[in-house]
């Protein structure tokens, strides 16, 4: 293999045994070469291991094998922040996803709300797993906007999936703040800063991450707010204040004329675009009875053009400026984009296996290829030109995620990284027009 395959797969040797290691190395590249569905067996047909008896070595990787998936996240996250993010704060996006999946033996599976297909006013249920995936949020040298890059990702089991095993049901938050507090412990002495949507804007959470991690998130416009909590007296007896006098939710705010706005230009706005808004901003504590009060910098955006409505952030930073919360706030939306291109390129929810252990790892994996196939494009974009695919009917100016993936493709096949099974058939000449059209159909295969 080639020396920047070796160099990017050799941190994740550790993980795992020889044997298992080499089958691992196996089904990466297949992957990374698969068009359609990311099976076991369609990456062994492509790298030439159709014949071979002994095939169950490759399954046993996700259902037996001995290996840490918080490790190899671990290891990942390290791989991108050296390639993509060493000075500055490390901005994370977090979120949730539906994996569509049916079967008796997928006994994670629940019923969920499908954000895809469902709106205000509709409501779609879809039958799945609940993944939670945390993203390095970065601008890539060769993209002009914000990649959202999966290293680590949680399964969240149904309520019932726990009640009939006997064990206390975690919530979506409490599964976040494990997974924010872990990276936190991973990244001693960097500024972390974690964009969310509404789901997350719960007190619990934010008490619970405030001090290690920076939150962005929604907030409600009706939300009770209250100044800081007075200083105690000297002497003074009872239990501390949590909070001191009310104040005006955000919608008495938008609505009061006295309210002085602000315009600023908001970069790498949704579409990568520069955008002019109208913002307000100011601290105080949000206080619900029975629940922590957690100090927050509050943010109210308006619209001058009027297309969308008076919407609200919090950002648990009070030191952090209110036009940095926003633009930390909208690369949130990649998060969804790195979603949906897992889907199409990488053949996300097509996976097959069924047992519980190879359930909790297909998908993470499945994720973090797509951070393995940016970073091995870092590494061969010195030496190998990252071009765009362009038609005369579109007018492409980006790179994309399928002009990425494509040029990998072109380098293992060009490194010769796998052969074709063994066939009884002579050579076949092909005519070389026909060979690089085929080619470049692969190489953009969904």
């Amino acid at each position: 293999m080639s020396c920047e395959f070796i160099a990017l797969m050799v941190a994740f040797a550790p993980l795992f045994s020889k044997p298992v290691f080499r089958h691992v190395q196996v089904l990466l590249v297949g992957a990374m070469l698969s068009p359609g569905k990311r099976t076991v067996t369609q990456a062994l047909r492509l790298m030439g291991k159709g014949q071979d008896t002994h095939f169950q070595n490759y399954h046993r990787v996700f259902n037996r094998a001995v290996w840490s998936s918080l490790a190899a996240g671990q290891i990942l996250l390290g791989l991108l922040i050296s390639a993509f993010a060493l000075r500055g704060p490390i901005v994370l996006g977090l979120d949730d996803t539906i994996e569509r999946r049916r079967g008796d033996k997928i006994a994670a599976k629940g019923i969920y709300r499908d954000p895809v297909r469902s709106s205000h006013a509709h409501f779609v249920k879809a039958s799945g797993l609940r993944w939670l995936a945390l993203m390095l949020l970065v601008p890539l040298p060769w993209a002009q906007r914000v990649w959202a890059l999966p290293f680590l990702t949680c399964l969240c089991p149904s309520q019932r999936y726990d009640e009939q095993r006997g064990r206390t049901h975690r919530k979506l938050t409490d599964r976040a703040r494990q997974m924010l507090l872990l990276v936190a412990r991973w990244l001693p002495g960097r500024d972390l800063v974690v964009t969310a949507d509404s789901s997350f804007a719960a007190l619990e959470l934010l008490a619970a991450v405030r001090t290690q991690v920076a939150v962005v998130t929604r907030l409600r416009l009706d939300a009770a707010l209250y100044e800081p909590a007075p200083e105690r007296r000297s002497k003074q007896t009872g239990r501390p204040r949590k909070k001191g006098r009310r104040l005006p939710t955000l919608q008495q705010v938008a609505n009061d004329r006295a309210t002085r706005w602000q315009p600023v230009t908001v970069r790498g706005w949704y579409g990568a675009r520069e955008r002019i808004v109208e913002i307000v901003s100011g601290t105080c504590v949000w206080y619900h009875t029975g629940l922590p009060a957690v100090p927050i910098r509050w943010v109210l955006i308006r619209d001058p053009q009027g297309k969308f409505d008076t919407q609200a952030l919090l950002c648990t930073s009070l030191e952090a400026a209110p036009l940095q919360v926003l633009e930390w706030f909208v690369r949130r939306w990649q998060v969804e984009v790195t979603f949906e291109e897992a889907r199409a390129h990488l053949g996300m929810e097509t996976q097959r296996q069924w047992s519980d252990k190879a359930v909790t790892r297909t998908t993470p994996c499945v994720l973090g290829l797509y951070s393995l196939v940016i970073l091995l494009a870092a590494r061969l974009r010195e030496q190998h030109a990252l071009t765009v695919r362009r038609e005369a009917w579109y007018a492409k100016q980006n790179v994309t995620c399928s002009d990425t993936l494509a040029m990998v493709r072109r380098w293992l096949w060009a490194e010769q990284l796998f052969q074709l099974s063994q066939t009884t058939a002579d050579m076949m000449k092909v005519p070389r027009s026909f060979f690089e059209r085929l080619t470049e159909t692969l190489c953009y295969a969904a």
